[in-house]
């Protein structure tokens, strides 16, 4: 069989949650090519070596750019935050490699755009990863839609709460700074809600926002042993925070549908819920993360008395990827998601047709992400052009 070699760049949520995939895709699933994990990069060298020897990965590196100089490798992975995104990608592209990447694509739309015109003129596959378009039930419902069993589009309403940042005492981490993340909550998770709805119910064409930030000081991350005494009291040295804790948008479709988006990490009791509901002229569905392995399904063609949403469990051979893993009513998880995106890739190698969502949907979805932030200043709606 093919091999490729991969370089995984970055070792901590995302790196381990790409190295599960490259490790195990090939275990169950029939893939054209074989990847083989080759070096992993990180800054630390220690917990490097440590992460590398957990999960794998045949050598170590510290400098990104050697990676990418090196003729053994075919295959880059990136899992690290969003300010580097784009000079890896187009280093990798430029090298002749495919390019494996992690959300939010990069800082702005200027950079995402830079990405996928590097990797179009290198001729390489390009994948950026919203993998929640790829769970079974995500994709039962863009084939009920394609197939017209929904009719016509009229509403998305769309959801992604978190609450990891309520705490007041919550460091000043990279997430909440503009030079690294480059958007707070709208580009770390309403950029999956943007992604779904582009994939199920079409492209945005006009975006109304409101954002806030609900506490604009945190302590800098170390700065708790490091207080001083003012007074009779003692402060803990502060930073700014720079981005969004929470957006919202009223947005059109360009297929004249009305959609509505709320992203938040200040909802109490929501840990990661990722939720939409799509109504349309014939039927509705609706989809939790929570509950990912469901996909509740409303009919208009169901007869007098026997109307109401019903709950498909998509876990039969029948519906996408399941056939790879368990016995019909053997759920799957949140892990499993990443390896259907790494074989999706790999078949995208192989064929020559490549995978989406790719870079260019990156940019589309940064340009809709940015027109909530430019409403949300200046008060007004945006027009997406």
């Amino acid at each position: 069989m093919k091999t490729m070699n991969v370089a995984i760049i970055g070792s901590k949520f995302m790196g381990k949650a790409h190295s599960n995939a490259w490790k195990n895709v090939a275990n169950f699933f029939d893939v054209p090519i074989k990847p083989v994990m080759k070096v992993a990069c990180a800054r630390d060298k220690k917990s490097l070596q440590a992460f590398a020897d957990n999960w794998g990965w045949e050598e170590i590196e510290t400098d990104w750019k050697k990676v990418i100089e090196r003729d053994d490798v075919d295959i880059v992975d990136i899992c690290v935050p969003p300010n580097l995104h784009a000079p890896i990608a187009i280093a990798a592209a430029k090298a002749g490699k495919h390019v494996f990447c992690e959300k939010p694509i990069a800082l702005n739309s200027e950079e995402a755009l830079a990405m996928y015109e590097a990797a179009k003129e290198a001729g390489v596959v390009n994948y950026l990863n919203h993998n929640y378009r790829r769970v079974p039930a995500v994709m039962l419902a863009k084939q009920m839609i394609d197939a017209g069993k929904l009719g016509k589009i009229y509403h998305w309403r769309g959801c992604y709460l978190q609450s990891w940042t309520m705490d007041p005492n919550f460091p000043l981490t990279w997430h909440m700074k503009k030079d690294i993340a480059g958007m707070g909550s709208n580009g770390g998770i309403n950029s999956h809600s943007v992604d779904l709805a582009r994939y199920l119910v079409g492209e945005i064409k006009s975006v109304t926002g409101m954002m806030k930030t609900f506490i604009k000081e945190r302590p800098l991350p170390g700065a708790g042993a490091a207080t001083f005494s003012a007074g009779s009291g003692e402060s803990t040295e502060m930073g700014k925070v720079e981005l969004e804790d929470a957006i919202s948008m009223i947005v059109e479709f360009e297929n004249g549908a009305m959609g509505s988006f709320e992203a938040s990490t200040f909802a109490i009791g929501r840990l990661n819920y990722n939720y939409f509901e799509i109504y349309g002229s014939k039927g509705a569905v609706i989809w939790n993360l929570e509950r990912m392995n469901e996909l509740q399904y409303f009919s208009a063609k169901d007869g007098e008395g026997e109307k109401g949403f019903r709950t498909i469990l998509t876990t039969d051979p029948s519906h996408p990827y399941m056939s790879h893993w368990w016995p019909p009513a053997h759920n799957i998880g949140y892990e499993h998601e990443f390896h259907h995106a790494v074989y999706d890739f790999l078949k995208g190698i192989d064929s020559g047709e490549g995978v989406k969502p790719n870079f260019y949907d990156g940019y589309l979805i940064t340009k809709v992400l940015e027109a909530g932030i430019q409403s949300a200043e200046q008060k007004k709606q945006i027009d997406i052009s």
